[in-house]
């Protein structure tokens, strides 16, 4: 059950560190720039859990659905590809919106995961497990549309005291 806590910490990291960083400087803090690197942060680790477990991500979809290995990859693949370009920022927009799109297309895996109690990242809790998952969802979506489309234009000052 600490995957959620992972995402929470890949994708707030860049973010803190920056701010911490332009703090101490007296720095400008471009937020949509290291909020993005924290959400491509987030996507390469969701990639690299479609690698490392694939099998249990194929058993997170109906058995009705074709190639389920080949989805997994594939999916983990777009996840890569939304990843990196989180952080070039002319693609930045794009991939935050595609990332919004991934979050509401890849939710009804998880819910027919925690339904069915597949044991994979929390979902054999059963249906209990998308009191977690659901609100992590709306975190994730929220801060791609907050902080990396819509975003802060103007970069944040810290004066030094």
């Amino acid at each position: 059950m600490i995957t959620p806590i992972i995402i929470l910490v890949l994708l707030s990291s860049p973010l803190a560190i920056a701010f911490i960083y332009s703090k101490l400087n007296g720095t400008f803090l471009n937020v949509s720039k290291y909020a993005c690197w924290g959400l491509g942060v987030a996507f390469i680790f969701f990639f690299i859990g479609h690698l490392v477990k694939a099998e249990g991500m194929v058993e997170m979809l109906p058995t009705w659905v074709p190639l389920r290995l080949e989805l997994v990859y594939f999916t983990g693949l777009i996840e890569l590809l939304i990843g990196t370009a989180l952080f070039v920022p002319r693609y930045q927009p794009l991939a935050a919106k595609l990332a919004i799109v991934v979050f509401i297309a890849f939710f009804p895996a998880n819910v027919y995961a925690a339904v069915n109690g597949i044991g994979l990242g929390g979902h054999q809790w059963g249906p209990s497990y998308l009191l977690i998952r659901g609100p992590l969802q709306v975190i994730l979506i929220a801060w791609a549309y907050f902080l990396c489309i819509k975003g802060h234009h103007k970069p944040i000052r810290h004066s030094q005291a």
